[in-house]
């Protein structure tokens, strides 16, 4: 396996009394795709929230490209090169396509190669292009979401946590965000991707990790995991 861009060791969340996450260990190798997959209340999205530090751990150790990050508040994280793009969207719905692209890249002073990241955007997302100067409250869910993905890599992350891209779209959207990101893997980000849709997650991850009740219960190559009767059973539907 490549040198992890990510380590995260025995991470612990609580929400009070409640026990979130119970010790996740996992790794994102540089470059690569790995998938979180469980049940609703697994802990992945506090698994992705931790990490960014959205949420404050209680315990454990999260390093990011080799420097503990466990500290660090989530602006400075950002700069690192460490994007989040969180279940939602939470893009700007009272801005334009381009003000919450040009957001994206608030921490950035390289204005040319901003203009050529926003090119770069409008090629992988041609819709946006043409919703360019719309006000993205108007836009459909699956406009949104191709938006936020493409303000995320706008800050031209080495690492990109994308909590349930896929939820709540039609069928051929879900292609069209799962075809990029598998672009945007090539191109050498690497992904930690949570996901509803275990097939589609699974079919792309490098690696895979399945949660239940706050622990990694299972983990392996994509395949191995698509392959496990366990999984096919719990996850797939089958």
């Amino acid at each position: 396996m490549a040198n992890p861009i990510l380590s995260v060791k025995d991470l612990k969340v609580n929400y009070g009394a409640i026990e979130a996450l119970r010790g996740i260990s996992l790794e994102v190798p540089e470059g690569k795709v790995v998938a979180l997959i469980g049940s609703n209340g697994a802990g992945k999205t506090t698994t992705l929230r931790a990490i960014s530090r959205m949420l404050r751990p209680i315990a454990g150790s999260v390093k990011f490209r080799g420097e503990e990050i466990t500290t660090l508040q989530a602006h400075e994280i950002v700069a690192r090169g460490l994007a989040h793009a969180p279940e939602g969207r939470g893009i700007f719905l009272n801005l334009s396509v381009r003000e919450n692209l040009d957001l994206g890249a608030f921490l950035r002073n390289d204005s040319d190669e901003i203009a050529k990241d926003m090119d770069k955007m409008f090629k992988l997302f041609p819709i946006l292009k043409e919703r360019e100067h719309q006000v993205s409250g108007t836009l459909s869910g699956g406009e949104q979401q191709m938006l936020a993905v493409a303000r995320a890599l706008m800050c031209r992350p080495k690492l990109l946590l994308l909590d349930e891209p896929s939820l709540g779209l039609a069928p051929q959207v879900v292609d069209k965000i799962f075809s990029v990101l598998r672009d945007v893997s090539q191109a050498g980000v690497a992904l930690l991707l949570v996901e509803q849709n275990a097939h589609k997650a699974l079919q792309i991850a490098e690696r895979a990790y399945v949660l239940e009740t706050g622990e990694v219960v299972m983990s392996g190559t994509g395949q191995e995991l698509l392959n496990s009767p366990e999984v096919r059973k719990a996850y797939l539907g089958e």
